[in-house]
Formats: structure tokens, sequence, C-alpha cells
């Protein structure tokens, strides 16, 4: 199920979309297809083919706490988490889920032949709906909503985008990606 504009209007407590189910992205039934950059904007509306699966384990989650000096006890320490906090365990932070959805991009996206570079552009309507406990798997589902033509042959692609928490209901986060993709001759 995917989760887009309509989610980001609309209140969190509904994960439906209304409208025709999402068109394949890459695929003409069964064989992924390369595409160009140029031909992205026909691929508007389109589904991406899921990320695999990522334990975000507590040593990840500390080193994120050592990296960025967010050592709130909420992500740090296990007992304090299950005794004070109603998550029963300690959470990864927010901020380290979204930067995890750079390593847990669609292979779709690695399916654009021309492709020299990619640059993230920015972010748009995020939301962090439910917290990651340590130990959990999360995904990466993505939707092509807009792509812009930028000169050059380089275009901003948005996606619509939603973090995935297995065995859960509600997503992680929702938000609205913006990269850059450069072309290989620029």
């Amino acid at each position: 199920m995917f989760i887009g504009n309509a989610l980001l209007k609309a209140n969190f407590n509904s994960y439906t979309i209304p409208g025709p189910p999402p068109r394949s992205f890459f695929t003409n039934g069964h064989e992924t297809q390369l595409v160009k950059i140029k031909d992205l904007k026909s691929r508007q509306g389109s589904e991406l083919a899921p990320s695999p699966w990522l334990r975000v384990d507590q040593d990840r989650i500390s080193a994120f706490a050592d990296c960025t000096c967010d050592h709130q006890f909420i992500h740090i320490d296990p007992q304090r988490a299950t005794r004070e906090t109603p998550f029963g365990t300690t959470i990864a932070h927010g901020f380290l889920t979204l930067s995890l959805s750079v390593h847990l991009e669609s292979p779709d996206l690695s399916d654009i032949e021309d492709v020299g570079f990619v640059i993230n552009y920015g972010i748009d309507k995020l939301r962090f709906i439910n917290p990651v406990p340590a130990g959990s798997r999360v995904r990466m589902q993505s939707r092509l909503a807009d792509v812009r033509d930028r000169g050059s042959g380089r275009v901003v692609i948005k996606l619509d985008k939603h973090m995935e928490i297995e065995g859960q209901e509600k997503p992680a986060w929702v938000a609205q990606q913006l990269l850059m993709l450069m072309p290989r001759d620029s």
C-alpha cells in the first residue's frame, strides 16, 4: 500500500489513497526495462519497487546518537526506556530512519541508465508518525510523483515516500523527497 499526497493532506489515521492502483514503474509485465532521464516524465505516477528490509538494531541507534550528540535515554538506555516510556524499548531517532532512506532507495532508480550522479534536493511535508523500536526491520516504498526539467539534461524528481515497519500498520514516516538527477555527460 502506498502512502502519498492524500495522506499528507489528510489526518494520519487513514492509510488508503483513492483512485486506480499504481502503474508498475520499470517493468513491462515481467522484465525490468532500463530508461533514460528524458523518459521519466512518462513514468510519473508510477509505484517503484520496494527496497529490501533493513534491521535497525541498538548498535546502529547508539552510533547515530554518538554521531549527532543526541543521547536522550529513549534512544540509548533500554532498561530506562522500558520502565519510563510507552514504547517498551528504545526507539530509533526519527532522523536516523530518514537518513536510511538513502540506503533504502528503490532498486528501480538504478535502472535509469544515463544518470551520472544524484543530489538530494530537499524534503517536503515530512511527518514522523510511528516510532521504530530497536530491532525492527524497515523498508522504503516510493512513488514517482513529479518530474521537472531543469535544463542541460537534468531533472528534479519528487518521490512520495513512506518507511514501512515490518508487522506494523502505520509507517515510521511519510515525506516527499526531491532528488536532482544529473546526466552522465554534464
